[in-house]
């Protein structure tokens, strides 16, 4: 492959195979290439995951390389993860280490790889490449997983924490003291037949020559400030990763007449009074649990956008006429929308992130992984949002959900007017990271600059 003149660099960007990895690696590569077209990057995917994505506009200087797909089937993911993960960690690196060695003619310049994809380390090593580790969820969690030594010292790791749910951990370096309850479910719930796999793949971190994290340095300051201490590289949060550079293009280029049919709706609602709901797009809620909320919310009678895929029939069948229920959309341009007045949310990262960068107070329902640290952050360190599910209960009722929903969608309620806000203290505090001389963005432009030099730390 020939190379346009102007390409001076080049890096390989490898994305952990899942939504909310590939999207804010991808939104980091694509801030990269449009304001250094003298940088190609070659984004390796899957030929399954391809074909998913192959239809989104791309800068000039992204172009995109599959590997087969030996992996299982990113349909039906969910139903066996462990395995999943595991399939990740040991099918990619030969097939990815075959392309690299036949991207020529320009070497790469780093590889910047999804921290799960730790093999990556390996063909850098071999290859004498610099890598750097890119975090798609929060520095918390990071600084959590890596200090997974603490944890097992005081008894908090691979222990019967049943009872010890509610204990504070207050040892983690710049992290403010947080409960077993609210660690990462491999901890002490969900997925701890991965702790193993997830205490390798943090072993290997400082093996790699620079860490991206996905978030701002304003919001987990302590923290990354710990992690700066601890790691000899540069430790660069170039957050929020989040496609905010083409939202504002889409705001302003799009008419009434093109607009899609759910921005017209919302355009009808009053500012602040439609609640938007999303459960993420991997791991989901019980049924019973679904039918609950579906009732709750209808009951409550408040106004509501609802993202999900099987949903709609239910509503339907509620006859409840406040509300849309659609299978996708534009999450962050709804977010930014002034008819939206919260947000209900799984607590994923990238959702995490997009409700801070859009001003708007929460109600959290982690799953599932990092979700539940997240809320902890969400409810007590930012105070940005109100927890769905009280600690002493697995389940909730419709009837506590109308009550709650109503309670937060109040525009008379002081309590969630102060919370509103202090989210709108944490979005402009994205807003000015993400501006020209804004803390990501200089970090983003020393990243480039270590990168463009051949820096090899």
């Amino acid at each position: 492959m020939e190379l346009p003149s102007q390409i001076k660099y080049h890096i390989v960007a490898m994305p952990y195979p899942g939504r909310g990895h590939i999207n804010p690696m991808m939104n980091f590569c694509k801030l990269i290439a449009t304001k250094h077209p003298n940088i190609l990057i070659t984004f390796i995917v899957t030929e399954e995951w391809h074909s998913f994505i192959n239809s989104d506009p791309l800068p000039e200087n992204i172009k995109y390389a599959t590997i087969p797909n030996v992996i299982p089937s990113e349909i039906g993911r969910a139903k066996d993860f462990a395995g999943f993960l595991r399939a990740t960690l040991t099918k990619l690196e030969a097939p990815v280490e075959k392309l690299i060695d036949g991207l020529g003619p320009l070497k790469p310049s780093v590889i910047v790889y999804d921290t799960y994809m730790n093999w990556v380390t390996r063909i850098g090593s071999r290859r004498n490449i610099p890598v750097a580790s890119f975090f798609p969820m929060s520095a918390t969690v990071f600084d959590i997983f890596h200090h997974m030594d603490l944890l097992a010292q005081n008894e908090h790791l691979k222990a019967n924490l049943s009872g010890k749910l509610q204990e504070q951990v207050d040892y983690i370096p710049g992290i403010p003291s947080i409960r077993v309850l609210d660690l990462p479910t491999p901890m002490h719930g969900k997925g701890q037949e991965l702790l193993d796999v997830t205490m390798e793949i943090f072993s290997t971190v400082s093996k790699a020559q620079y860490l991206l994290f996905t978030s701002v340095y304003e919001l987990e300051s302590s923290v990354i400030d710990a992690l700066k201490q601890k790691f000899p590289v540069p430790v660069y949060p170039i957050g929020p990763a989040i496609p905010y550079f083409t939202s504002e293009k889409n705001l302003s280029s799009t008419t009434s007449v093109d607009e899609p049919e759910y921005i017209n709706w919302l355009n009808a609602q009053p500012n602040d009074s439609v609640l938007y709901i999303s459960q993420g797009s991997f791991l989901s809620v019980s049924r019973a649990e679904l039918d609950e909320i579906v009732a709750g919310v209808h009951d409550s009678g408040v106004r509501f956008f609802w993202v999900a895929r099987d949903e709609n029939i239910r509503f339907q069948k509620n006859g409840c006429s406040k509300g849309l229920v659609v299978p996708w959309c534009d999450q962050l341009r709804v977010l930014s929308h002034p008819s939206i007045g919260g947000f209900w949310s799984h607590c994923g990262w990238n959702s995490t992130k997009e409700a801070a960068f859009s001003g708007l107070p929460m109600l959290t329902f982690p799953i599932f992984w990092d979700q539940q640290t997240n809320s902890k952050q969400i409810v007590e360190d930012w105070k940005i949002g109100y927890r769905v599910k009280k600690d002493d209960k697995c389940s909730i009722t419709r009837e506590e959900i109308c009550s709650l929903l109503k309670w937060f969608m109040d525009s008379g309620n002081a309590e969630v007017m102060e919370t509103r806000r202090r989210a709108k203290e944490i979005q402009k505090i994205c807003h000015f990271a993400t501006a020209n001389g804004g803390s990501s963005e200089i970090n983003i432009d020393a990243f480039v600059k270590d990168v463009s030099s051949h820096k090899f730390h």
